[in-house]
């Protein structure tokens, strides 16, 4: 199947699932979001893998074991790319990538990269991005420069991030029933690719187990 864009009873299924965010909702209109939102989905993502890497679909019930919110379904499809992410809801498309939390090694990585000369290449990254249509931002940024570091260093805002991320973020439109919608994808995609990079370089994985704090 090729992706020609999602139909406009994607946008519908989904304002259905906003305001009845129930079994009820989604056994009725299971085969539209099996037609009109996944398959469409699983086609970007099958033009997207070869250039971008392996792709994953997220499942669209939410995880209420932990949650006061015991709405069953998740108001959004999403899948990675590789180090990329897209997602469709009723009221956008969006795409970018990025590490949007990092574990503790990374971020003692990321901070000494950013202070240094590393840094300066990152932040000629981000402002390079943020000329175009894709917004940078931290996750969980701390108040001030985190401990340790000056409070009034240059680049003192990429200090203050615990994840940096590269969104694209667009209003549904009738566009999305065209291939207008995987060119945009592609397109952020492409552009965040030198964040990427800088991450992989100076950041890479963590080494610390999966449930090791995040907040330092």
């Amino acid at each position: 199947m090729m992706f020609d864009g999602w139909p406009p009873t994607a946008i519908e299924f989904f304002e259905g699932l906003e305001a009845d965010n129930s079994k009820t909702y989604w056994l009725a209109h299971k085969d539209v979001y099996e037609r009109d939102v996944k398959s469409p989905m699983e086609a970007l993502l099958a033009d997207l893998t070869e250039e971008f890497g392996e792709a994953r679909l997220f499942r669209p019930y939410r995880d209420i074991r932990f949650s006061a919110d015991k709405s069953p379904y998740k108001t959004s499809i999403a899948a990675t790319v590789g180090s990329m992410y897209v997602s469709l809801s009723a009221e956008r498309l969006a795409a970018g990538g990025g590490m949007y939390h990092m574990a503790p090694d990374q971020l003692e990585r990321y901070r000494e990269a950013v202070v240094g000369a590393p840094g300066r290449r990152l932040q000629e990254i981000v402002n390079r991005l943020r000329a175009t249509d894709a917004e940078v931002y931290g996750s969980d940024a701390l108040k001030s420069a985190p401990r340790g570091y000056p409070k009034d260093h240059e680049r003192v805002e990429l200090l203050r991030y615990r994840g940096i991320v590269a969104m694209g973020s667009w209003p549904a439109g009738r566009w999305l029933s065209t291939p207008e919608a995987e060119r945009r994808v592609v397109q952020t995609f492409r552009s965040a690719q030198p964040l990427l990079e800088w991450l992989n370089e100076h950041v890479g994985p963590s080494s610390e187990p999966a449930n090791a704090s995040r907040h330092r």
